[in-house]
């Protein structure tokens, strides 16, 4: 199909993908279309100019964004080019979003699960600034507009490991955000960094991955590109405005093939300075290529030959990593050339191990097509290291939901992974992973025993791509305090649960003797071996050795404010927990300083702040927690009519599907929620201020187009400004429970959630359905008792606690009070219940006569109008005591 015509097909199907707006499409503006060729060399050819998004070889296809020059190449080359609806109308929806005013937490507008810039590099010079023994922040040069004086910023490096110990220590490098359109990069490797350092002392092994470890992060390497992409711009390269035209938005040079090793060798970047894949007029001619390349230089030896067929030792130490997105994929050298790199089935070995924490295809980078100036051909071909580069989710603006819920947790595991491995590694990841350790009780005295158990494998490979060998268990060791690189280190036989080593995974267990060791916490590592003699990495679990004539004793109770009843809690602190009997506990600790937190058994009670004390050996400090209940905000079950919901598009009260007889809230009533929609049921307004935590349950059915289709929950604090807390897609019949804690709410006085639906121009499904929805909170606004009786004790039970607040003129004063015009009973009176009000105009409606005369008419709106923005009770009156107007 010809450009032109494909372009007028996109314009015709424009309706079709937004909501609120209009699609404008022309011939600079990108759209997403599927590539279809028979033959590799296309996709070679076509790489060397613009970057496929996603390559199935298999199938025959890829995925790309291009203009209008773009599919002109793609007619060139042999492609039968077919528009991607679907992804176009994302990407458009999705930069919509991305113009919309920034929240006020910050963040990019519409995806607030991911820091600007600014952000990022404030959240690691905190690190630094507040954890100077375990983090330090550098800049490592500038980046092309700071370094011409046009704005711009620093590139920096944040560095963790425990300065008290000294080094040479193994090291992991960690880049992100090369690639400025790829959000869910910069986030994943900042949430790394505060993760170990909120782990260190608490988790074991992150502990000892920062003291035995070094771990560098550049969170932001090419910032200038990123703050384009941040306004919508699908932008990839840095700014360099010496390239392709100073206001081009094609302009720059793309980082990723700017690289000195191989740079511009083999047909996998282009000379063309208005291409993607723009390589530079010079090896590393960018400042932000110079910035890492140098810095790579002074933290890592050169451990491999200059001859391109040299292999790094097998025992060469450091991991390199460059987070990209999307794919869903692991690669490693070598890109520029489809042999296997010389060190290639250690390469591949690491590569299944780190895939098989996130689920992506692990594969040599040539997989996809031939790319040169790379970083990862960088790292290893000049210095030796393991590389690999990450290929995170599905979308280069990967919503937050699937970025919370997915591609952090996954590749924070795998990260991890990669950090143990560091020391060696072209050698751990063939022998067994350390599963879990666990230690029969944390504390023990001098001289007995500690009970530890763990599991291993040798198998966890993710095997979509060829298939990793794998052995039998042949031992399991522990080691005490002593790490077994270390010099000195006494291995401790455990042995397997089940009597003998003969399989691929095993349980194991032991006793280690106390005998000699001093009172405090120490830490025991546990490593496997195959029967091929390959050693894994470690895993690592504290305990303590206590007198108990020097232990301090941490003791108190845990009570319910409101009946004074004891709770049953579990208390918390820095790797130790106890659980309350009869509401009482004793925990044994090490003189210290330490952060306690209490997790009640019972959901009717909020978990208070941690709280700080500090111990002294052979003491005992009493701390007694008085829990605060939660009470009831809003409840609607949905069978009394909409009680103060404002619903747009087709959201409406359906009986055809609901969890307690016989109503629920549906988007679509009556049928499959039609598509391309972002329609959303939205609450009333609460006065929150006088409440320290708020919690939100539901029960809901959402059946949606996986991975297209989302179900979204959200709050707001102005109700203009809204920040996703929760997404749900995919197939579901049944109802089920939801929760979630909304700190975002805690005092707030306008504070609203909303259940928004959000899909694109195709699949349609039963949509979502909500019912039983319960907003509850503690905190002072819970010390009323339930005065109007109407079975919520709530801020409307101030209106009948008010002298002389009557909810209807009963003292003849000719005015009504703030609670007589809050219709909804929502807490506050505003166009909601003026909404409620209209219709009831000219009639004898007693709810809305507030002067009590029999009739709603002027005199009622005037009322009504004169308590807008005023909460129920004491607050709304600024006079003498309850009734407004006076």
């Amino acid at each position: 199909m010809h450009y032109r015509l494909l372009l007028a097909a996109v314009a015709l199907l424009a309706p079709l993908f937004a909501t609120a707006h209009t699609l404008a499409v022309d011939g600079d503006d990108p759209i997403i279309v599927t590539a279809y060729f028979e033959d590799r060399t296309q996709v070679e050819a076509l790489a060397a100019d613009y970057v496929p998004w996603r390559v199935v070889h298999e199938k025959g296809y890829l995925t790309i964004g291009v203009d209008a020059k773009g599919l002109e190449r793609l007619e060139a080359l042999g492609f039968r080019v077919e528009l991607d609806e679907r992804a176009t109308a994302r990407l458009r929806n999705q930069q919509t979003r991305l113009a919309l005013t920034p929240s006020p937490q910050g963040n990019i507008p519409g995806f607030v699960c991911y820091r600007t810039v600014e952000e990022t590099l404030s959240s690691a010079a905190a690190i630094a600034e507040n954890f100077p023994d375990l983090a330090e922040w550098t800049p490592i040069g500038e980046s092309w507009e700071r370094e011409t004086g046009q704005g711009g910023f620093e590139v920096s490096v944040l560095r963790l490991t425990n300065e008290n110990i000294p080094g040479p220590k193994p090291k992991l490098f960690a880049m992100s955000a090369i690639h400025a359109r790829e959000y869910a990069t910069a986030e994943l490797n900042t949430r790394f960094a505060e993760y170990l350092i909120d782990s260190y002392g608490v988790d074991a092994d992150a502990t000892w991955l920062l003291d035995a470890h070094e771990i560098h992060l550049v969170l932001q390497a090419n910032p200038d590109g990123r703050k384009q992409a941040e306004t919508g711009l699908v932008w990839r390269k840095n700014t360099n405005q010496n390239y392709c035209s100073p206001t081009s938005t094609a302009r720059g040079a793309d980082l990723n093939r700017n690289f000195e090793f191989l740079w511009g060798c083999c047909g996998g970047s282009s000379g063309n300075q208005c291409n993607e894949t723009y390589r530079g007029p010079t090896p590393s001619s960018e400042p932000e290529t110079q910035n890492i390349q140098n810095y790579l230089r002074t933290i890592f030896p050169d451990q491999r030959g200059d001859d391109i067929g040299d292999a790094a030792p097998a025992d060469a130490s450091g991991v390199f990593l460059d987070i990209h997105s999307f794919s869903e994929l692991v690669l490693w050298p070598w890109g520029w050339g489809n042999a296997d790199a010389p060190n290639g089935q250690a390469l591949t070995t690491l590569g299944r191990k780190l895939a098989f924490f996130n689920g992506y295809e692990p594969d040599q980078a040539t997989g996809l097509y031939i790319t040169d100036g790379t970083t990862i051909d960088f790292a290893y071909g000049e210095l030796g290291l393991a590389a690999y580069v990450y290929e995170l989710g599905t979308e280069f603006f990967q919503e937050c939901g699937v970025f919370e819920n997915t591609i952090l947790p996954d590749n924070l595991q795998s990260l991890l992974y990669a950090a143990k491995t560091a020391r060696a590694p072209y050698l751990l990841p063939a022998g067994p992973e350390v599963i879990e350790v666990t230690v029969a009780q944390a504390v023990v005295e001098p001289g007995q025993p500690v009970d530890v158990s763990a599991s291993m494998s040798d198998g966890r490979y993710n095997n979509s791509n060829g298939r990793e060998p794998t052995q039998n268990i042949a031992a399991a060791r522990a080691y005490v305090d002593v790490a077994p690189w270390e010099a000195g280190a006494t291995p401790i036989a455990l042995g397997a649960l089940d009597g003998s080593f003969d399989e691929v995974t095993e349980d194991v267990n032991g006793l280690l003797p106390t005998g000699g060791l001093a009172d405090g916490r120490h830490i025991v590592y546990v490593e496997g071996e195959d029967a091929a003699g390959n050693r894994g990495v470690v895993t690592a679990a504290f305990f303590y050795v206590l007198d108990p004539a020097n232990a301090a004793s941490l003791a108190g109770s845990v009570t319910a404010a409101d009946s004074g009843l004891p709770l049953e809690a579990t208390i918390s602190t820095d790797g130790f927990s106890a659980d309350t009997l009869g509401g009482n506990y004793d925990l044994a600790l090490p003189a210290g300083d330490y952060t306690v937190s209490v997790s009640t058994v019972s959901d009717d009670y909020a978990d208070p702040a941690p709280v700080d004390v500090s111990l002294a050996g052979g003491q005992t400090q009493q701390l007694d927690f008085v829990l605060e209940p939660f009470c009831t905000v809003f409840s609607d079950d949905v069978e009394g009519g909409n009680v103060g919901w404002t619903p747009d598009g087709r959201w409406a009260i359906s009986p055809e599907l609901a969890n307690s007889p016989a109503n629920a809230w549906s988007d679509s009533p009556g049928g499959d929620y039609s598509s391309n929609r972002s329609d959303s049921l939205t609450s009333p307004v609460f006065n929150l201020s006088a409440y320290d935590d708020v919690r939100l349950s539901w029960s809901q059915v959402c059946d949606t187009e996986a991975t297209y289709d989302f179900c979204y929950v959200e709050v707001s604090t102005d109700g203009s400004t809204w920040s996703t807390l929760a997404s749900f897609d995919g197939t579901a019949n049944s109802f089920s429970q939801q929760q979630l804690d909304l700190p975002q709410l805690a005092g707030a006085s306008q504070a609203q959630f909303r259940f928004r639906i959000d899909t694109d121009g195709f699949v349609s499904a039963d949509g979502w359905h909500v019912d039983d929805v319960l907003l509850r909170a503690a905190g002072a606004g819970c010390d009323t008792d339930d005065t109007d009786s109407d079975g919520v004790p709530d801020a409307q039970d101030n209106c009948t606690l008010v002298a002389n607040a009557d909810q209807r003129d009963t003292d003849g004063d000719g005015f009504g009070n703030v609670c007589d015009a809050d219709l909804n009973n929502n807490n506050i009176v505003n166009f909601q219940d003026f909404q409620i009000f209209r219709p009831r105009f000219n009639s004898n409606d007693e709810d809305a006569d507030f002067d009590g005369d029999g009739v709603v008419d002027l005199d009622d709106f005037f009322i009504l109008r004169d308590s807008f923005g005023q909460p129920p009770g004491p607050a709304g009156d600024l006079a003498d005591g309850g009734v407004i107007g006076d």
